[in-house]
C-alpha cells in the first residue's frame, strides 16, 4: 500500500527524518505547498494519507479512487474533514490522542500567565514607542475552572494548583474520584476559565450567549481546544463589554486567521497561532505514533515492509 505524508513542513521535516526507522513502510512525504484543488492530483494512487492539518473536503476527497485510510496528525480531524462522510466512502479516519498533553497544558497556562498580565500588549507598545505599565491580575489564590477533564484538562489542573490556584472542574462525564461541579457554578465561579473538550455535534457552540453571560465578570478565557466550542461573536460582545476581561486564544473558527478579523484588533485578546501542542517531544511522539498506524495498516493489508525510504514528492 502506498502512503503519502500529505503535508509536511520545514518544521517537521526534520522530525520526520529523527524518527523514521529502517524497517517502517516507505512513505512519500510532500513539502510544498498546494491549493485545495490539487488534493487529488497529491493522493492519486495513494491508499493512505498522513494528514498534519490541512482540510480534506469529501467532494475533493471523492476524486481520491485508492485512498482508503486518513492518519490524522492530532485529535482534532473533525475541524478538517467529515469523518462520517468519509467512512461512508470507506475511508478509515485515524486519530492520535495523548501524544501532547503536557505540551498544550503548558501552552494554557502561557496564554493564561500573558492573558493576566497583558504581556502581549506591552510588547506591542514598548516596540511603538510607549512604555505604560499595566495593572495585572494574580493567580495565586484565584479560581481555576477547567471544562473538559481529560488528560490535557488534568495537566492544567496539575500546574493550577502548583501556582497555588484553586481548581474546580467540569465534565461530560463522570468517572470515578472526580470533584466536578455543575457548569453554571464553575461559570460563575472560575477567575479563569480553560477549555479541554472535543469538538462534536453535542459541543459546537459549546459557550454560546447564554453561558458567556454566566460567566464571573472581569474573569479571563483561555481556549487551547477548539475555536468552534466558542460563539466567536457572544465572545468579541464580552470582551467589548469587559465581561470577559482577557481572552487567550490559541484556536478559532476559521483557520488560519484573518488579520483583518475583529479579534486581531482587540487589545484584550492574546493569540497565538493553533501552535499548543507545537514542542519538538510532542512533535516526536506524534510523528512516531502516525508512522505506527501506517505500519500496521500496511501489515494488516499483507504489504511489503522495505527499508523506510523517504522520498520527496512535488
Amino acid at each position: 500500500m502506498k502512503a503519502l505524508f500529505l503535508d509536511c513542513n520545514d518544521q517537521l521535516a526534520p522530525v520526520w527524518q529523527r524518527v523514521v526507522r529502517a524497517d517502517d513502510p516507505p512513505i512519500d512525504v510532500n513539502l510544498t505547498a498546494f491549493a485545495p484543488d490539487e488534493l487529488p492530483r497529491l493522493l492519486d494512487g495513494y491508499e493512505i494519507c498522513i494528514d498534519d492539518h490541512s482540510y480534506l473536503p469529501t467532494v475533493l476527497v471523492a476524486r481520491c479512487a485508492r485512498l482508503k485510510h486518513v492518519v490524522f496528525l492530532g485529535t482534532g480531524a473533525a475541524s478538517y474533514m467529515k469523518v462520517d462522510e468519509l467512512a461512508g466512502r470507506g475511508i478509515r479516519v485515524h486519530t492520535i490522542k495523548g501524544y501532547g498533553d503536557t505540551a498544550v497544558a503548558e501552552h494554557a497556562i502561557a496564554l493564561m500567565a500573558a492573558a493576566c498580565r497583558d504581556v502581549a500588549r506591552m510588547d506591542r507598545e514598548i516596540r511603538s514607542g510607549t512604555w505604560t505599565p499595566r495593572e495585572g491580575m494574580q493567580l495565586c489564590g484565584k479560581t481555576l475552572g477547567i471544562i473538559g477533564l481529560g488528560g490535557i484538562g488534568r495537566e492544567v489542573a496539575r500546574i493550577g494548583r502548583g501556582l497555588g490556584m484553586q481548581v474546580i472542574a467540569w465534565n461530560r462525564t463522570r468517572r470515578p474520584g472526580d470533584a466536578l461541579v455543575e457548569l453554571d457554578e464553575l461559570l460563575a465561579r472560575s477567575d479563569v476559565l480553560s477549555l479541554h473538550l472535543v469538538l462534536n455535534d453535542d459541543t459546537h457552540g459549546f459557550l454560546g450567549h447564554a453561558q458567556i453571560a454566566r460567566i464571573k465578570p472581569g474573569a479571563v478565557l483561555i481556549n487551547t481546544a477548539r475555536g468552534a466550542l466558542v460563539d466567536e461573536t457572544a465572545l468579541m460582545e464580552a470582551l467589548r463589554s469587559g465581561r470577559v476581561r482577557h481572552a487567550g486564544l490559541d484556536v478559532f473558527q476559521s483557520e488560519p486567521l484573518r488579520p483583518d478579523h475583529p479579534l486581531a484588533a482587540m487589545d484584550n485578546v492574546t493569540l497565538t497561532t493553533h501552535a499548543g501542542f507545537r514542542t519538538l517531544e510532542a512533535s516526536i511522539t506524534l510523528l512516531r505514533r502516525g508512522i505506527d498506524i501506517v505500519k500496521r495498516i500496511v501489515n494488516g493489508a499483507g504489504g511489503s515492509q522495505r527499508a523506510g525510504s523517504i522520498s520527496e514528492r512535488n
